[in-house]
């Protein structure tokens, strides 16, 4: 294409073409010609609603429509010329139309404006990759309920502060996995909805004179309604703001998850085998077995939150309608995409693949006087001594037995009587690690009945 083309495009308001550097920073279509089959989606319903409406005619429609379907093809195909000095993916189309169909192509625009065609074509891509988080999101849930399942009655440790402090069970901790992603989940769909409004129509920012039917094109397209304002309709970016920040909160889940499964799978915790898939050795250390998988996860995701500041700062100090500030909204977005899509389906891998260690889960378990909060409850719930003072009690008996360099259900019965005499026997009860996961059967708890109540309310959600 030449620069006399791009003019010709521009209704000849310039005599001659940009110079390079012009042409370098207007042109996007290096990055938004991925939305090529939005754009020509958007057209395409823009068309047959212009012939419904009488303003082009049924041959002109099924001409546009015949060459955008041409235009597809090449470029689905890979044999599309893309031209910079046509800047960006809609005139590129529209170009490439006039070409195949002639005369025809010229009244495809009518009605409508660039500002509302990318609009249009941004939320038409963004819906897309809500649509595939949603599911990526069901399948990693789908395989931590499998590991939840498997180990509903796996001993490991409680952290808080990365320090033991109770006795959980592998299905509980999978299970927070679960409630987390599952707001995620809620949140791209709220997000869906709430942006599932078409722009199409709006035109430039005042809307348009001839007589077109915004409720066709935005059924055409999967929209629930038209925007009601043309202002907002091209100036808006909320939607890609929304996905960005869905996307981050979303990034934060994995790469805590992330973070665990580098702590659990070291040598020194030996909590879980990651499959060789996605592993890797060590150049010169052959025993290395990394968890590289994960460790891009947990650095990927920054470019997720670089890219919701990114986008903010662009929409933050732009006026009403349109600026060309926008056509900085999408590079953003997509390579936020990218990575999100990526790290939920490594995730997936690597739950499904993974191995919980469950010998070494239950010596974890047992260690760190995790049961120390089991004995204080015990002396509240059997001996009716106040909360404080079985804490205090429960404390000196830790130093006890720390001081001996054995855990408290090693202690004699006489060693506890020493410190409170009312202690009995049936302190041994509550004090082994798998009595203590047992006990704890509030809503919510760790107890492996209640994991498994959890997971057939999950099965029951995801069913529905």
């Amino acid at each position: 294409m030449t620069d006399q083309s791009s003019n010709q495009m521009w209704g000849g308001r310039f005599a001659a073409g940009p110079d390079a550097i012009m042409e370098a920073i207007n042109a996007s279509i290096g990055f938004d010609k991925r939305m090529a089959a939005q754009d020509i989606a958007g057209s395409r319903a823009h068309a047959a609603m212009l012939a419904a409406a009488g303003v082009i005619t049924d041959n002109d429609a099924e001409a546009i429509r015949e060459g955008l379907l041409t235009v597809l093809s090449e470029i689905e195909g890979g044999t599309f010329q893309f031209s910079t000095a046509l800047e960006d993916i809609h005139m590129n189309v529209e170009a490439r139309l006039k070409e195949i169909i002639g005369e025809p192509a010229g009244r495809l625009h009518t009605g409508r404006s660039r500002n509302d065609q990318v609009a249009t074509d941004f939320k038409l891509w963004v819906r897309d990759q809500l649509d595939a988080a949603e599911s990526g999101l069901l399948a990693l849930i789908r395989a931590l309920l499998s590991q939840a399942e498997a180990g509903a009655d796996w001993v490991m440790p409680g952290f808080t502060h990365l320090q033991t402090a109770q006795p959980v069970t592998w299905g509980h901790h999978m299970m927070a996995y679960v409630e987390m992603f599952g707001r995620d989940l809620s949140r791209v769909r709220d997000a869906r909805a709430r942006m599932n409004e078409s722009p199409l129509g709006a035109a430039a920012l005042a809307g348009t004179s001839f007589p077109i039917d915004r409720e066709m094109t935005a059924k055409a397209l999967g929209f629930d309604r038209p925007a009601a304002n043309s202002l907002d309709a091209v100036s808006d970016r909320d939607f890609a703001l929304e996905f960005l920040s869905v996307a981050s909160i979303s990034a934060v889940h994995l790469s805590r998850f992330a973070e665990e499964l580098v702590i659990w799978s070291s040598a020194q915790f030996r909590f879980v085998t990651l499959s060789d898939r996605f592993s890797t050795g060590s150049s010169i250390m052959p025993q290395k077995k990394n968890p590289d998988a994960a460790e891009l996860i947990r650095a990927k995701v920054g470019r997720i939150f670089g890219a919701n500041t990114a986008l903010m700062m662009v929409m933050k100090g732009l006026p009403l309608a349109y600026s060309k500030d926008m056509q900085e909204d999408k590079e953003q977005v997509f390579d936020a995409a990218d990575n999100w899509m990526l790290a939920l389906a490594a995730m997936e891998g690597m739950v499904k693949d993974m191995t919980g260690n469950r010998e070494s889960l239950a010596a974890a378990a047992g260690s760190g006087f995790s049961t120390a909060t089991d004995l204080a409850d015990w002396m509240v719930r059997v001996l009716k001594v106040p909360f404080r003072d079985a804490h205090h009690v429960t404390g000196t008996l830790v130093a006890m037995a720390e001081s001996r360099g054995c855990d408290l259900p090693d202690l004699s019965l006489a060693d506890m009587q020493g410190v409170h005499e009312g202690i009995t026997d049936d302190i041994f009860s509550v004090l082994g690690v798998e009595n203590s996961v047992n006990s704890r059967m509030s809503y919510g708890g760790t107890a492996p009945a209640q994991v498994r109540a959890q997971v057939a309310r999950w099965r029951e959600i995801l069913a529905g």
